[in-house]
Formats: C-alpha cells, sequence, structure tokens
C-alpha cells in the first residue's frame, strides 16, 4: 500500500524564454527622446541673415518660405530644391490663394542677381507678395 507517488518531481527547469519587458521599456525611453528631439532638428538651414533696423513682422495669413543659402541653393522650407521644383511649388501655392505671401530668406553674402532670379520664379509662379526675412538690430557698419 502506497500513500505517495513513486515518480519524483524535477527541480525548476531553467527558462529559455526572453523577457520582453526590460527591451519594450528601452524601446519607449528611445521613442520618447526622438518625439522630443525630432522637431528640433527640423530646422536645419543656417543663414547669416542681414540686419535691419526698422524691420517688423508681418500680419500675413498664409506664408511660405523660400531660402537661399551661400552658395546659392534654393529651398522651399527647408527642404532643398531647384529652380523648376520651387516654380511648381509656388504655382501650387498660388492656386491655394494669391494673398500667400513668400517670404525671402537669404545670407547676406548672396548676390543681387541672384536674389532677383529668384524673384522673378517667384512671380512667374503667380505670387507677388514678397517679403524679405531680416534680423532685428541696428545694421552692421562695413
Amino acid at each position: 500500500m502506497a500513500f505517495g507517488r513513486l515518480e519524483r518531481r524535477a527541480g525548476a527547469e531553467p527558462m529559455s524564454d526572453i523577457n520582453m519587458t526590460p527591451l519594450i521599456d528601452v524601446m519607449l525611453v528611445l521613442l520618447v527622446i526622438f518625439m522630443i528631439t525630432a522637431p528640433l532638428m527640423t530646422s536645419s538651414l543656417k543663414l547669416d541673415l542681414p540686419k535691419a533696423a526698422g524691420a517688423k513682422p508681418t500680419d500675413a495669413g498664409l506664408v511660405v518660405t523660400v531660402a537661399v543659402d551661400p552658395l546659392g541653393q534654393l529651398y522651399w522650407g527647408d527642404e532643398a530644391v531647384d529652380a523648376a521644383q520651387l516654380k511648381l511649388r509656388v504655382r501650387e501655392a498660388a492656386l491655394r490663394s494669391a494673398a500667400t505671401e513668400v517670404q525671402l530668406r537669404a545670407d547676406k553674402t548672396v548676390s543681387y542677381g541672384r536674389i532677383a532670379e529668384l524673384i522673378g520664379l517667384v512671380q512667374e509662379g503667380g505670387l507677388t507678395r514678397i517679403g524679405f526675412v531680416t534680423e532685428t538690430g541696428a545694421p552692421a557698419a562695413n
């Protein structure tokens, strides 16, 4: 007559599964870091804007930003574009609203001729309201 089992239970077996909790925690922390830093990295175009004492901000409703860097490269916002792409995007903006203002940001070392070409491209695209973005303060004596 046996009161207990004759077989013996083995001890705890080693766990062969990966614990996903620490991995998920690390991924969530990285996601939060990227969500915070991504908007800060959108303004990557660095320009040395000219200074003007009488510069006042505009109150225009619809605004698009066009920029020229010291090398003469054109930008729509912060995205590098060529002349044909810029003209196409200006046309699209003009079709949405003819009252859209183009804010021109140009490095102070860019030649007058390149600025005149850019203004011509914008006007050919159908927008005529052009504002020049400057830094506030007294102009530097050259």
